[in-house]
């Protein structure tokens, strides 16, 4: 039951975090970010991915984090420091896990917890809802709502926009510069590739016969096809979905990732699943747990989880590059 709990709680965080393509959030002047750096002594104002005018009076000191990812992103363009409280979800970086929580588990947040912490800013994503940031207004709350990205570069965008949210641009751009060189690195050692193994990415395998898997539109099947990679699932109908044991047994994958090894999920226990033991992944030993977090929340570590899927998929490529 637990394991289904937090099944259904991932799901939902995934479905949401896969909505279609939304208004990037940025500076509402024409201008690079380069030029239009935030001082506490300077007003500037943006515009978040509800399409609303945010005005910031100075650096906000006192942030709140309503997302797992958004205060990964916190943390990793500097403003660690400034973040004052987080969602039930959020446990990395580690000195992360020391603030008060906000709630947040099955979506039900506390506005008590938030309006006591006093924050001058709420970083909200696409997990919370536009009725949960209307409800934070009225209290008097300043709320950006910071939106999924669709694609790798788009998750640069939105730290650059934290960066300047928070008055750490320099090292938002310093972050992303490093970020899109290990992307490169990535790409150019892929590119020649003649070999691209069958994947099947899996959510949760408590239903054997049917296990939860991810299709065409998310982060996971970007990544693994940016590792050298092709996902088995790709042709669902649906960004998530269930995927019948017939369907893995025709399209047999050279390897599985065990999105769900995080519930205590092992290769063992795949292998021995009636029926699994036809395909080519199961007969090869190439059953792998992965992190699922690096993959499934828009942040600067997908380029972590880049590169794991390149080891996995490509053992020893990055090494020699």
């Amino acid at each position: 039951m637990k394991q289904k709990i937090l099944f259904l709680s991932l799901i939902l965080t995934l479905i949401l975090a896969a909505c279609g393509p939304v208004p990037v959030p940025g500076v509402t002047t024409p201008v690079p970010a380069t030029q239009v750096p935030i001082t506490a002594s300077t007003a500037l104002t943006f515009t978040d991915g509800l399409d609303r005018t945010i005005t910031l009076p100075a650096v906000p000191q006192r942030i709140v984090s309503m997302a797992p990812s958004n205060t990964e992103i916190l943390y990793a363009v500097g403003a660690g420091a400034q973040v004052v409280g987080r969602d039930d979800f959020t446990d990395y970086p580690v000195e992360a896990l020391d603030l008060p929580t906000i709630g947040g588990n099955m979506g039900s947040y506390s506005l008590e917890a938030i309006t006591a912490l006093e924050p001058d800013l709420v970083l909200a994503a696409e997990i919370n809802t536009p009725e949960q940031v209307a409800a934070l207004e009225e209290l008097g709350i300043t709320v950006y709502y910071l939106s999924n990205p669709t694609d790798i570069e788009g998750m640069f965008v939105n730290l650059i926009t934290v960066g300047q949210l928070t008055g750490h641009e320099d090292e938002a751009n310093t972050l992303v510069d490093s970020l899109r060189t290990r992307v490169q690195a990535v790409q150019t050692a892929v590119g020649p590739l003649d070999y691209i193994p069958m994947v099947f990415y899996e959510l949760d395998g408590s239903d054997p016969s049917k296990p939860w898997t991810v299709g065409a539109g998310t982060f996971v099947d970007q990544l693994i096809s940016m590792a050298g990679g092709s996902n088995g699932a790709s042709s669902m109908s649906s960004e998530y979905g269930q995927f019948s044991l017939e369907e893995l047994l025709v399209i047999d994958p050279q390897i599985i990732l065990l999105g769900d090894s995080v519930y205590g999920v092992t290769p063992e226990q795949v292998a021995a699943r009636p029926g699994w033991d036809a395909l080519t992944a199961v007969q090869t030993s190439q059953v792998f747990g992965f992190d699922d977090d690096l993959v499934s929340r828009p942040g600067p570590r997908m380029v972590d989880g880049l590169e794991a899927l390149v080891e996995i998929l490509h053992p020893g490529l990055l090494a020699g590059n």
